[in-house]
């Protein structure tokens, strides 16, 4: 496209007036884009009437190109193109659907792609081997049809399993959020239960916190409900985790003794635990009978 300004591109091509222009007070200006390759000018609607009234085809008065009522879109030349350019990739792409395993190579690979971009540029530009490449399209098509066909079947079952697992895992996202809140509402549950329980013994309506309440307090909300749900008694919190299995006769094995040896230690203060009163009164008599004698 020869454009001498860019702004050629937003005014008529004809007369120059811009789009909304209110210089003329008796009609409202809106631009039309010949959506031509190569063109791309834009016209007002009072020129594009007047031309198209004397005949059916005219230049534009800057890059000569012909412009038809077909070719005029009030949508600009680069979102004519985009337009196109999706439409003709998705067509190509459909045919041409090989992937990366069915080359012996990565280059062979690459270069297959890149035949393809040529194909898709040379018909959505309108190249002068336009016409041809759409002829390669379709002799390509007729000749390989089965293996598209099959290759079509491949990918849509890959589309569906993809699918299939992005919904799974939305679902057990779900199903997480979904716990996450049921557990934080039993949590705020336990506490005002155990909030109103303990207001009640110091009231002396009753005369102490439920077990339930005191293990969820001690060992924390969050594990105990856990620990619950999964069917667990209060003796759980004694006997969770592994056990190791006891030897026969226990972890120690005590030594039997005979008469005369038990006598010699309770003597000795060997059956007074160490601390208790009774150790206490011992250590006193001792002390008491070793001041007298």
């Amino acid at each position: 496209m020869d454009v001498e300004n860019d702004e050629d591109l937003f005014r008529c091509a004809v007369c120059g007036v811009q789009e909304g222009d209110s210089s003329n007070l008796t009609t409202q200006s809106s631009l039309q884009t010949n959506a031509t390759v190569g063109c791309g000018h834009q016209f007002c609607t009072a020129c594009v009437e007047r031309e198209l009234s004397r005949r059916r085809i005219f230049p534009c008065p800057i890059c000569e190109t012909e412009v038809k009522r077909v070719t005029l879109s009030t949508r600009t030349l680069d979102d004519v193109q985009c337009e196109k350019d999706t439409s003709w990739r998705r067509r190509v792409m459909k045919v041409y659907n090989k992937a990366e395993e069915d080359f012996p190579s990565l280059r062979e690979y690459n270069n297959y792609l890149e035949e393809v971009e040529d194909i898709i540029f040379k018909i959505v530009n309108e190249e002068p081997d336009a016409e041809e490449m759409k002829a390669k399209l379709r002799t390509y098509e007729e000749a390989n049809k089965s293996q598209i066909v099959i290759r079509q079947s491949q990918r849509a079952d890959e589309e569906r399993s993809i699918a299939d697992r992005i919904a799974a895992e939305q679902r057990e996202a779900g199903r997480r959020k979904r716990e996450f809140f049921e557990a934080e509402r039993a949590i705020a549950e336990t506490k005002r239960q155990l909030k109103k329980e303990s207001t009640e013994v110091m009231l002396g309506e009753r005369e102490e916190v439920s077990a339930e309440l005191r293990a969820a307090q001690m060992q924390g909300y969050r594990n105990e409900l856990k620990r619950q749900q999964r069917g667990g008694g209060m003796g759980g919190l004694l006997t969770a985790g592994p056990r190791v299995r006891e030897p026969e006769g226990g972890l120690t094995r005590e030594k039997k003794i005979d008469r005369e040896t038990y006598h010699k230690r309770q003597a000795a203060g060997g059956g007074v635990p160490t601390g208790s009163i009774a150790s206490h009164e011992r250590n006193w008599v001792m002390t008491a009978s070793s001041l007298f004698s």
